[in-house]
């Protein structure tokens, strides 16, 4: 296929592009280093480029049809304006993590602390090549593209950020009429495997924090005492019975409590307790039935005890959810591109959370999952996303980009 072609001739300077971002990996929503490494890959290309004011995003919107008018190149004006026409959204994701890395790869982060455990840095290059292919059909683009560079995917919800500074907006009045996501996983899947689903794709997730305070003493004698860690270990306990005794199975959540800190001796009883947990579910029935059971378990087992509680459920990212229609497009899109073998229906959702989920609660979409464990390497046994030793595959770069700019392409359609 043309786009493929077109792709795998360009791999080596997306290959030289991620290395790039690899090396000199940031953390949140400034990312001046990446921010201008997207900017010089897109220079020269019929693009409107914008960049944002809180944050180190870029957007940058490909006016396509024939007879619309000379196109601008960064930071210029060009081409229909009117935003009558159809767009279609492509996003991804800069930021990186604070994992010291352990690959030993000759392009291995210089920042210590700081890595691409996640393959943001694969992301990024597949869709400034994606801009690179399209910007070459723009005459018979019936439509225009918008390409979301996001900062702030791990934690910080940068994507709400930029659909708060405008980003949704950019093409014109009129909403895109479909968004895509790609992401590359170092495990699950075999190299240059796509997989997505309708409906829920990736678990809402947020924080549970809880301080139970008690009164201190002695650990010789406990009864003068008001002991929180007996509490709080008696809650933990209890959000587990929780999830198995009060949630459908078939619209399930997962509570684990990764946080603990309680005390300074062996013979002191503390004033209290803290811990910090994540919450994941998969609809907002049962994500709004967690917030209200498990801040009312915690405050009765605390009564129980005659302890006071302060139970804290923060709301994090959303549930990501496909479209039905959007990712059975996707996923036959990826068949017709790679072949049968290379697109297979995901089954089941999975437990991690994304930020594109603010993305999909606007516009109908589809996150769409790439399999990047290198060939010499068991997907089933590799390191995973987030590990300091988490490798992933340039091979797939041309293929992620080709079907970025397929996608739009079928999308929207041929003038």
């Amino acid at each position: 296929m043309p786009l493929r072609e077109d792709a795998a001739a360009i791999a080596g300077e997306l290959a030289e592009l991620r290395h790039a971002i690899h090396r000199e990996p940031e953390i949140g929503l400034d990312l001046p280093l990446t921010q201008q490494k997207v900017l010089a890959a897109l220079e020269g290309l019929p693009l409107e480029v914008t960049t944002g004011r809180k944050l180190s995003s870029v957007t940058a919107v490909l006016r396509g049809g024939a007879g619309d008018g000379p196109a601008g190149g960064i930071g210029m004006a060009g081409g229909n304006r009117s935003g009558a026409r159809p767009s279609v959204l492509l996003r991804g994701d800069m930021d990186a993590l604070p994992v010291t890395e352990l690959t030993g790869l000759p392009y291995a982060s210089r920042f210590e602390g700081v890595m691409h455990a996640c393959g943001h840095d694969l992301h990024t290059a597949m869709l400034a090549g994606a801009a690179r292919l399209l910007c070459g059909l723009r005459p018979e683009l019936a439509g225009d593209v918008i390409f979301m560079f996001q900062p702030g995917e791990e934690g910080y919800a940068g994507a709400d950020k930029m659909i708060g500074e405008g980003m949704l907006d950019a093409a014109g009045a009129r909403r895109p009429v479909a968004a895509y996501a790609l992401h590359v996983s170092s495990t699950q899947l075999p190299c240059g495997v796509f997989t997505t689903r309708p409906g829920p794709m990736l678990a809402a997730a947020d924080i549970i924090r809880v301080t139970v305070r008690g009164r201190g003493g002695h650990a010789s004698q406990p009864h003068l005492a008001a002991d929180p860690i007996t509490a709080a270990c008696e809650m933990v306990t209890a959000l587990q019975s929780l999830v198995t005794r009060q949630f459908d199975v078939f619209d399930p959540v997962v509570i684990t409590v990764g946080s603990f800190h309680a005390g300074t001796a062996d013979n002191v009883i503390p004033d209290e307790a803290q811990f910090l947990g994540t919450a994941r579910s998969f609809s907002p029935a049962a994500r709004a039935r967690l917030k209200d059971t498990i801040i009312r378990l915690v405050n009765d087992i605390a009564g129980a005890h005659g302890l006071t509680a302060n139970a804290e459920y923060i709301e994090e990212y959303p549930v990501t959810v496909n479209d039905a229609t959007e990712a059975a497009f996707a996923q036959e899109v990826a068949a017709e591109m790679f072949g049968e073998r290379r697109s297979v229906p995901k089954q089941f959702p999975m437990t991690g959370a994304e930020d594109f989920s603010y993305v999909l609660q606007h516009v109908p979409g589809a996150f769409i999952l790439v399999g990047a464990c290198p060939l010499d390497r068991d997907p089933e046994t590799a390191p995973s996303n987030h590990s300091a030793a988490a490798v992933f595959d340039d091979a797939v770069l041309a293929d992620g980009a080709a079907l970025y700019a397929e996608l739009a392409v079928r999308r929207l359609g041929v003038a």
